[in-house]
């Protein structure tokens, strides 16, 4: 983390520009948000109720408090647009997921800001403690090559992200098949809260292999409202050549004829008569670290973690201080495959993705590669 808070200006005020309010609220020592540009009826009451400044146009905004970068958290439709003209100022662009509607939007995207090395994407999956953590085990070679990548819990190019940030992909042609599936299930509880449903209806869960080449490929298991269903586990398993994670198991050949299983294990704090306040402390594997709380006594929530990371990331970035977060070809291929997910899934064929043109930026440094 840098010395000084990291200072980022907001274009939005729709639900995810709160994880990004409330991480400078609840660790001001490192983030402040240096005001919010929305036109939404609701942006005084957005700035008021976190307490920073509201301007009427983005010429105000980007003059005021001197931001590292901006988030830019609007609709798909207009982000990209809203993007290129922060990045004609020579503005650094933390651009929430997707960047672009679709694939001749993400194509003008990248042919207009892609060379511009401004831009990155807010997608957080990879920086999620314990998926960040199974990332370090991987790249450990604690199971070899990594070649297959399970994600039930994630949708679309947020899975995406996750199985390619495993297996080291690079952006080349891809086959995909998919299917939706309809079965009953109870929804208990939804983006609102609980609810008083008793009687299950008819849900759809898409299915979809990725073939991404060379022997890698990813599972997409994901149903309705997976997101907030108790109903549903979360699952993640990345297979190797040498041995498998599975959720929080781990299985290797340690040596000739020696096959060893172990556990990731989550130090919590603030359970039983633990007095350290609550909060995740770390994550290891055979006593190595593999996840350590940036801000432990905060009492952040894992996906505020994962935003933590993000923007911390981002700043180090943004000062020349450390390696792209999560940069926009990323973004992009994600988006590419989760689109060609549904497409396959609608039309019940195969669909085969091209070699994009921001293909060759996936082999640029960054924090996950």
């Amino acid at each position: 983390m840098t010395s000084s808070p990291i200072r980022f200006a907001i274009v939005g005020s729709g639900w995810r520009t709160g994880f990004f309010l409330r991480l400078a609220r609840d660790v001001p020592e490192s983030f402040q948000v240096t005001g919010i540009h929305s036109r939404s009826a609701r942006r005084d009451a957005v700035a008021a109720e976190w307490g920073v400044p509201a301007f009427a146009s983005v010429d105000e905004l980007v003059a005021h408090g001197d931001p590292e970068f901006v988030l830019v958290a609007v609709p798909v439709e207009v982000a990209s647009d809203i993007t290129a003209d922060l990045v004609r100022r020579g503005i650094r662009v933390l651009e929430e997921t997707p960047p672009a509607l679709d694939v001749p939007a993400m194509r003008r995207m990248w042919d207009e800001v892609g060379g511009s090395d401004l831009v990155q994407v807010a997608d957080q999956s990879l920086f999620m403690p314990a998926h960040s953590a199974r990332w370090k085990a991987v790249r450990s070679g604690v199971i070899g090559t990594p070649t297959q990548v399970q994600v039930c819990s994630n949708h679309l190019y947020h899975a995406v992200s996750i199985m390619r940030g495993l297996l080291g992909d690079r952006g080349g042609p891809t086959r995909v098949s998919a299917r939706d599936l309809r079965a009953p299930l109870l929804d208990p509880l939804t983006t609102h809260g609980w609810t008083a449903a008793t009687e299950a209806q008819e849900r759809t869960t898409t299915l979809a292999t990725l073939d991404f080449g060379d022997g890698r490929s990813g599972l997409y298991d994901f149903t309705d409202n997976q997101w907030f269903s108790p109903l549903r586990h979360r699952r993640l398993t990345v297979r190797g050549s040498h041995g498998e994670i599975d959720g929080d198991s781990v299985v290797r050949m340690a040596a000739p004829r020696s096959v060893v299983e172990s556990r990731i294990t989550r130090r919590q704090t603030g359970i039983d008569h633990n007095l350290e306040g609550f909060h995740l402390d770390t994550i290891a594997l055979d006593g190595e670290v593999l996840f350590q709380n940036p801000h432990p006594g905060a009492r952040q929530s894992d996906e505020d973690i994962a935003v933590d990371a993000l923007v911390g990331a981002t700043g180090a970035w943004a000062r020349g201080e450390g390696p792209a977060p999560y940069p926009l070809a990323d973004g992009l291929q994600d988006h590419l495959l989760g689109l060609a997910i549904r497409e396959s899934a609608q039309a019940g064929t195969d669909v085969v993705t091209e070699r994009e043109p921001w293909a060759d930026a996936l082999s640029r440094p960054s924090v996950f590669r």
